[in-house]
């Protein structure tokens, strides 16, 4: 059957599937809408967890981060799983005891201020626009490819579908279709990688494949991804390059967003109880798991796939290099994208592909610069299954799974922007006589906002999506985290030590993103936009959310000790939340 033919059957019964489900479990009151009534069973509600989890960063444009940085992007898996061991030990269980909807519920009420709740809302409003840009990124790659339009098209296309269900089902409809999405996604993305993997080191599991020898005799997958890297002029694969900080930071960074992510967050008060939240996080661990671990070899091999397809043999050699007329089908259908660009500047119609490591012999040879132009990250996921010429069933099944993880993710962040300004800022601050249906309505309007906010955006991302995700984990870090941490364990801080935490944290953070990313370079001057040489002390903009928590944490303490202390019915809430439901008082009475 025809690629595109099974692509659209595959993908629209998929669509079908989730339209459905948000159709049957439509929301019809504010706690439906909101936390899907309490009443979701912490297996499943793990399993929803995933795949509002596993954006289109980690479908799609994690493994393309690790095919081209190699050992570097080993900091995006650390970080992103190791942020569900801080999230199941010290927020979900205390938070989902304190029983609100929301982050900014919850911030407002323990600092006892409506001035600190407005502030998270500021806080959670700009960490999640930033997350649905990048999922936005994702759904454009996807279906710029797949329903073979410009990738600005593909985004329109996602907007549009998104503010079908999403708009619909609320959390409850969205917590279903999550569910569905995640057996697609994991489907899609662990069926290419075993097909992959067997081709190329006879081994059905790639994390072992990984590991092994190529079955064709060239030795070990990744000792030859590193000769083929080199000899091309690439860093050596395995190799580090970035600096020890950086990296420690941008772990941190992805780690400690990680746990104050409103939209993840926001899951764990949709189960009946409160040890259902920690049991949550823990099969929440176990799904990503299986993605998390599979995707490092679905980088190697994709970057393997990639070099050996268009360097067919020796390099410099007259024949060494494909010629342009004869490239596979996956080059020209991924050229229609604008996400592949080839530029042939020598005029010999083959296809010159290498690093900056060979310049000076290329020139020998002939070559007057890389020819590949442009090779977007966000293309590897989905271009792989092509590369190695597997079934067009195959294709199409990772064109549902990338459009399922960038869908389920941009849903959960646009509930959480809904319920920040229809429950927190409109019924929270400015109309607390607001009624549930005008309430729900508000949410509705809000939610489709954001969609048409976050597309335009969407269409021009500061990076690659998974770059964008760490923008939004910096942010989230640097402003939510620590305040929901104080919350918990530190009966002193206060509403002012609170409130100059987050602003400090966030608006550090936001100028030097700002600043770095080149939005605010001035022509003429000596710093170039997202330069590392630049960058202070040689931290990156997606690592600086780590220094912006601590900033945070800094300014809340310095502030909190030289103002009055909490009132002590707030000083007790403090010691009741820490205390297991069941277990009276702190004497255990």
């Amino acid at each position: 059957m025809d690629l595109k033919l099974m692509t659209f059957l595959v993908v629209g019964a998929t669509f079908a599937i989730y339209i459905f489900i948000a159709i049957r479990a439509r929301a019809g009151t504010t706690a439906e809408f909101y936390v899907a009534g309490k009443g979701v069973h912490p297996v499943l509600n793990g399993m929803a967890t995933g795949a509002d989890w596993m954006s289109a960063a980690s479908f799609i444009s994690m493994a393309g981060l690790i095919a081209f940085k190699g050992y570097d992007a080993s900091a995006y898996l650390m970080g992103w799983t190791g942020g569900y061991v801080l999230l199941a030990m010290l927020l979900a269980p205390y938070l989902r005891k304190y029983g609100k909807f929301t982050v900014p519920e919850f911030i407002g009420d323990r600092f006892y201020s409506k001035a600190a709740r407005g502030v998270a809302i500021l806080c959670l409003i700009t960490a999640s626009l930033t997350y649905v840009i990048g999922q936005m990124k994702g759904v454009g790659v996807a279906f710029s490819r797949f329903l073979e339009v410009p990738f600005e098209t593909g985004v329109y296309v996602g907007m549009a579908i998104v503010f079908v269900y999403a708009v619909l089902g609320g959390m409850k409809g969205i917590t279903y279709t999550q569910i569905a999405q995640y057996c697609v996604l994991i489907f899609a993305y662990t069926v290419p990688a075993i097909f992959i993997s067997l081709h190329l080191t006879g081994n059905p599991i790639p994390q072992l494949g990984l590991g092994g020898n190529l079955s064709d005799g060239g030795g070990a997958l990744l000792a030859k991804l590193d000769l083929i890297c080199t000899d091309l002029g690439f860093t050596q694969y395995t190799a580090r390059k970035g600096g020890t900080l950086d990296i420690f930071l941008l772990t941190m960074s992805l780690m400690i967003g990680t746990a104050g992510l409103p939209h993840v967050i926001t899951r764990f008060f949709t189960v009946p109880k409160v040890r259902d939240a920690r049991s949550s996080a823990g099969w929440a661990l176990v799904f990503i798991a299986i993605l998390y671990t599979t995707a490092p070899a679905v980088g190697a091999m994709a970057r393997l796939n990639l070099m050996r397809t268009i360097q067919t043999g020796e390099v410099g050699a007259v024949d060494g290099n494909v010629k342009y007329d004869e490239a596979p089908a996956w080059f020209s259908n991924w050229e229609k994208t604008g996400l592949l660009k080839w530029e042939d500047k020598n005029n010999d119609g083959r296809i010159q592909y290498y690093g900056p490591g060979l310049d000076e012999q290329a020139a020998g040879f002939g070559w007057q610069g890389n020819e590949m132009t442009k090779v977007d990250n966000d293309i590897m996921v989905l271009a792989n299954p092509e590369i190695a010429g597997l079934p067009n069933w195959v294709i199409a099944l990772v064109a549902a799974g990338g459009i399922a993880a960038a869908l389920s993710t941009a849903a959960g962040l646009l509930l959480a922007i809904s319920s920040a300004i229809s429950h927190d800022l409109l019924k929270g601050i400015f109309t607390p006589n607001i009624s549930e249906k005008a309430e729900l309505r508000a949410g509705r309007i809000s939610m489709a906002g954001a969609i048409v906010i976050a597309g335009i955006m969407g269409i021009h991302p500061p990076g690659f999506a998974a770059q964008v995700v760490a923008l939004a984990f910096g942010l989230a870090a640097s402003s939510i985290f620590p305040a929901i941490m104080m919350g918990i364990f530190n009966r002193r801080m206060n509403q002012q030590g609170a409130i100059a935490g987050m602003l400090a944290g966030l608006f550090s953070t936001l100028i030097y993103i700002f600043w770095f990313k080149g939005w605010f370079f001035v022509p003429g001057t000596n710093m170039a936009p997202d330069d590392a040489a630049h960058w202070f002390m040689g931290i990156s903009p997606g690592s600086f959310g780590a220094v912006g928590a601590l900033i945070n944490f800094a300014v809340a303490y310095v502030v909190s000790k030289v103002t009055p202390p909490p009132p002590e019915h707030i000083q007790a809430l403090v010691e009741d939340i820490r205390v297991p439901m069941g277990a009276g008082g702190p004497g255990g009475h």
